[in-house]
């Protein structure tokens, strides 16, 4: 089970927000790379980055920041970001700075066929992000509802290359209410793409439950807001991880 910790970004510094409402902020790090740079130095292996302004924009808006970010830490951890992604050239300009993975939410739930294409040209670099609230997806920075269902968007990119899909129960994320592990499971189950967790972790007793349904295809989860918090100790969380026998 791997830990991956967030850098939400909003102009040019490091974030939480509540449930993705861009007026509840709350700014944990001025320089996004020192903190990358801190979550390196505790053992993490894979850094995700959000581009919150670009996720309302549809455009990236923090592209210094995550140069820093790569400059500082990208030779030796994977770094994935999302937000704003919605064209090929973006997604071409961000590997080429350094970025192992790329995140489509919106564009994918708008335009399969733009998934499709950018899993074809960069197959093994494109990420899934589905933020859903009560199992229905939502868009634009989660600003809007749609009508569409989880799983069945899950099932319908199963041929398409995707390398995983992070699942965030919007109602959870920054509130440190507990990941919503039936949600999650169910997705996980719904399609043969593994399933990055999101929304919600609070301390060791979600790494626990996580680890209790790896092999139902959750391979990750997103560390946000509890490890900025100190509700978890990160280094303390991928070490129950890694060492987790079921038991």
């Amino acid at each position: 089970m791997l830990l991956i910790p967030a850098i939400d970004l909003k102009d040019g510094m490091c974030v939480r927000l509540k449930q993705g409402d861009m007026d509840q902020t709350t700014v944990f790090a001025d320089n996004p790379a020192e903190q990358a740079r801190a979550w390196v130095d505790q053992g993490a292996r894979r850094l995700h980055l959000v581009d919150l302004n670009g996720a309302f924009a549809g455009k990236p808006k923090n592209e210094e920041a995550i140069r820093a970010i790569l400059k500082e830490v990208g030779g030796e951890i994977d770094v994935q970001l999302g937000g704003g992604i919605r064209d090929m050239d973006t997604i071409e300009r961000y590997l080429d700075l350094g970025l192992r993975y790329i995140i489509i939410g919106t564009a994918a739930v708008r335009d399969p066929g733009f998934l499709r294409d950018a899993c074809t040209a960069f197959g093994g670099s494109i990420i899934v992000g589905l933020d859903a609230k009560d199992g229905k997806v939502a868009t634009d920075g989660w600003s809007k509802l749609t009508g569409h269902d989880v799983a069945d968007l899950a099932k319908k990119y199963e041929d398409y290359g995707v390398d995983s899909i992070i699942y965030t129960d919007i109602g959870r994320d920054g509130m440190l209410a507990g990941i919503n592990i039936e949600a999650t499971v169910k997705l996980a189950r719904a399609s043969s793409i593994p399933v990055i967790a999101s929304g919600g972790l609070n301390n060791l007793d979600d790494i626990r439950a996580l680890c209790g349904v790896e092999h139902e295809g959750v391979e990750g989860v997103i560390c946000g807001r509890s490890i900025y918090t100190g509700s978890l100790d990160f280094a303390e969380g991928q070490k129950l991880a890694d060492e987790w026998e079921g038991a």
